[in-house]
């Protein structure tokens, strides 16, 4: 069975950081490029960023270059987001997501998706 259980979302101020943790199970994590995704109230999923499998590379949505980081330990089969200079439209719930394939910002590329964790930023 496939787990992907997000972690490390909170409350945080403007300015703020938090790092985001997804650890995943009953799957060779390496055989997976890995994907954030976020969903604020009254909006559609967006794509955040995403890693190949080696973690060599990656690719990120404009709104959040230069201020997120993702990155990956496949020792730990555990991604990771790196959130600095966070600012209210960051509010989302955020999710990982695991693509067989080759890393894509296509939400419907992914085979399977956490449950999502809240990030709340306040002005």
């Amino acid at each position: 069975q496939v787990q992907l259980i997000e972690s490390g979302g909170g409350l945080v101020q403007a300015g703020g950081s938090l790092r985001l943790s997804c650890a995943a199970s009953g799957v060779t994590f390496s055989n997976y490029a890995m994907g954030w995704f976020r969903q604020a109230p009254g909006k559609e999923r967006e794509f955040v960023a995403t890693i190949s499998r080696s973690g060599h590379r990656t690719y990120y949505a404009d709104s959040v270059k230069g201020r997120f980081t993702i990155s990956r330990d496949n020792a730990k089969n555990t991604v990771y987001l790196q959130m600095n200079s966070l600012k209210p439209e960051d509010t989302a719930v955020y999710y990982c997501a695991a693509d067989q394939g080759q890393m894509t910002d296509y939400a419907s590329e992914y085979d399977y998706w956490g449950q999502g964790t809240q990030v709340t930023v306040s002005s």
